[in-house]
């Protein structure tokens, strides 16, 4: 890994640029790159090469990091084919979907007064997976296939909606659980 040249997250895991990966694959080529950066290894280096270590590391990390997580690995893929996002204006045009996601998220908020509040939000999380699985699958077809950008940049868009639910999913059932005990 030379200093001055910056290889594609792909490159550095030793994998095709594809949204499909193998994610074994990327687990270990991730814990022989940490160990061959790691600072003991350069306890008596010069420090420019104590630098140069703590940069490969920050990159092997942070490319590790997006290609673990589907949402980032669409979005980099994306970005590596030109695709520039505009986050302050993303959002979908799609009113089905986004009525859809007013539902959920008025489930949610009604979690506390159903009869059995883990079962109710037991069930939405399990939609929330579902649908968030679904649009991982949808993806991966778009970018398989060469599609569209923006119908891709759409459907990540979507997959950030259902994240950003099942975080505050995760948040419900921990304040639930906090209260139980």
């Amino acid at each position: 890994m030379a200093a001055d040249s910056v290889p594609s997250h792909f490159d550095l895991f030793e994998l095709p640029v594809s949204f499909d990966i193998d994610i074994d694959k990327l687990d270990t080529r991730y814990r022989e790159l940490q160990r061959s950066l790691h600072p003991d290894r350069f306890v008596n280096a010069a420090d420019r090469e104590r630098l140069q270590s703590v940069q490969q590391a920050t990159q092997v990390n942070e490319a590790y990091r997006t290609l673990k997580d589907p949402l980032l690995r669409g979005r980099y893929l994306l970005q590596l084919g030109g695709y520039v996002f505009d986050d302050e204006h993303s959002t979908t045009s799609d009113i089905e979907f986004l009525m859809e996601q007013m539902e959920l998220r008025e489930s949610l908020a009604g979690v506390r007064e159903s009869d059995d509040a883990f079962a109710t939000l037991g069930a939405i999380m399990d939609r929330i997976t579902t649908d968030l699985d679904g649009f991982e699958a949808r993806l991966a077809k778009q970018l398989a296939a060469g599609s569209d950008a923006a119908a891709a940049a759409d459907t990540l868009v979507k997959m950030q909606f259902f994240r950003k639910l099942q975080e505050e999913a995760v948040e419900i059932e921990v304040e639930l659980e906090d209260e139980m005990a």
